[in-house]
C-alpha cells in the first residue's frame, strides 16, 4: 500500500526550535504573574518541555498554586515570545521546507506546541496553503494528556485527511512512538539539534534533510 498523506511535526522539523532562554523567560514571567517572584530553577525547567499533568500538578503544590491559571499564563507567555521569535527571524523556516513542494500527497501538521502558536507560524511565513489540516495544542491542562506520545491529534490530523496509510515525520522520541500509537509508519529527521540523540524506539526511516522525504514518498508508490 502507498503512503497517501504525510503529517509533519513543526518546530525542529518545519521551523528551528526556539532558544531555551527565551522559554525560561517565559515560564519565569508566567511564576510573576501568579505572585512567585523567584520560582526554583528546577521547577521553572520543568515547565518547559516534557510537561505531564502530574509534573504540573506537583509543581503547583509546591507553591499553593492551581495548576489551570499557573498553565495558562505559561503557554500565553510561551506563545507571545515565540511569535516575537518568529517575527525577528530567529524562528525561521529550515532551508530544506521546499522540499515539501514536491510530494503529491495531502499534508498535515501535528504539533505539542499553542495551537495558536502553530497559526501565528504558518500566517507568519505564509505557508498555510501548504496544508489541508493543522493541530496544535489547547492551552489548558488537559492537553498535556493528549499531546504526543499519545495519539490523539495524530488521529484527528489522520481522519481529517481521509489517510488509510499516513507517514508521520518528527523529531523527537515522542513522535517515534505516536506514530507506533497510531498505527503508521515514521520518519525520523536528525537535525543538528539531535544529532546525539539516542531513540528506544526505532523508527521507520531516519533522514537527516526533508530533501530526502519526497523519494520515501514516492517509492512507495
Amino acid at each position: 500500500m502507498t503512503y497517501d498523506a504525510v503529517v509533519l511535526d513543526n518546530d525542529g522539523v518545519l521551523t528551528t526550535m526556539t532558544d531555551r532562554s527565551v522559554m525560561v523567560r517565559a515560564v519565569r514571567g508566567a511564576f510573576q504573574d501568579m505572585g512567585v517572584a523567584d520560582p526554583d530553577p528546577e521547577d521553572v525547567e520543568r515547565l518547559i518541555y516534557g510537561v505531564t499533568p502530574e509534573i504540573l500538578q506537583a509543581v503547583s503544590d509546591r507553591y499553593g498554586l492551581a495548576p489551570r491559571p499557573l498553565w495558562y499564563r505559561r503557554d500565553m507567555r510561551s506563545s507571545l515570545v515565540q511569535e516575537r521569535e518568529v517575527r525577528a527571524g530567529r524562528k525561521a523556516l529550515y532551508r530544506d521546507f521546499e522540499a515539501l513542494d514536491a510530494i503529491d500527497r495531502p499534508l498535515g501538521i501535528v504539533s505539542s506546541n499553542q495551537d495558536r502558536t502553530v497559526a501565528a507560524i504558518l500566517d507568519q511565513h505564509d505557508i498555510g496553503h501548504y496544508f489541508e489540516t493543522v493541530y496544535g495544542r489547547e492551552m489548558d491542562p488537559e492537553s498535556l494528556a493528549r499531546k504526543k506520545p499519545d495519539p490523539y491529534y495524530l488521529d484527528l490530523a489522520i481522519a481529517d485527511l481521509g489517510a488509510k496509510n499516513p507517514l508521520f515525520v518528527g523529531d523527537s522520541e515522542s513522535d517515534v512512538q505516536a506514530a507506533r500509537a497510531a498505527g503508521v509508519d515514521s520518519v525520523f529527521i536528525r537535525r543538528d539539534h539531535r544529532a546525539e540523540t539516542e531513540l528506544a524506539v526505532t523508527p521507520t526511516y531516519e533522514i537527516e534533510s526533508l530533501a530526502e522525504l519526497p523519494d520515501i514518498v514516492h517509492r512507495s508508490a
